[in-house]
């Protein structure tokens, strides 16, 4: 079973929280592009504020978000959040990406002479990164929009009509 760490997880729930915000991207115009405290973040989604802080510090060292230091200070997008991808994310927290041993950046495993199924996987491996590169946190959160707009209109959008 594939899986995200609980690291990349976080990763993509804290950019998602700062491109919901106002002004979230650094070339936003305000003073600090909208920075958000990694306390806020943490504690909207109930994420260790340590294991945040570090992830945030993570992705403003890979480019994906800008730190603003000062009492109101915070972390903002680096670029708009349509042009950060979530294999961008992942990859910054956990590295490159690679279902298997076979398909490494070190090169061929002992068995490369005799294997049958390194292509097959390494089809899937490309796969699974093209499709990351295609989400990009704005989907995310357009994702999450389209969702709270499905369970409103399921709740109170259309007229009930009981039976007499």
């Amino acid at each position: 079973m594939l899986r995200l760490t609980k690291k990349a997880d976080y990763a993509l729930m804290a950019l998602k929280y700062l491109a919901e915000q106002p002004g979230s991207s650094c070339g936003a115009g305000t003073q600090n592009g909208g920075a958000q405290s990694a306390k806020d973040i943490a504690q909207a989604y109930h994420i260790p504020p340590p294991l945040l802080a570090k992830i945030l510090q993570t992705l403003a060292r890979a480019g994906l978000l800008v730190s603003h230091a000062g009492t109101n200070g915070g972390y903002a997008l680096a670029r708009s959040a349509a042009k950060i991808s979530a294999f961008e994310v992942i990859r910054a927290v956990d590295g490159p990406l690679f279902i298997t041993n076979c398909v490494t950046i070190h090169g061929p495993c002992d068995l490369a002479g005799h294997c049958t199924i390194k292509e097959p996987l390494r089809k899937v491996n490309d796969s699974i990164k093209d499709l990351l590169s295609n989400i990009h946190i704005s989907d995310l959160v357009e994702m999450d929009e389209g969702h709270h707009r499905e369970a409103d209109s399921a709740v109170g959008g259309g007229l009930v009509t009981l039976p007499a």
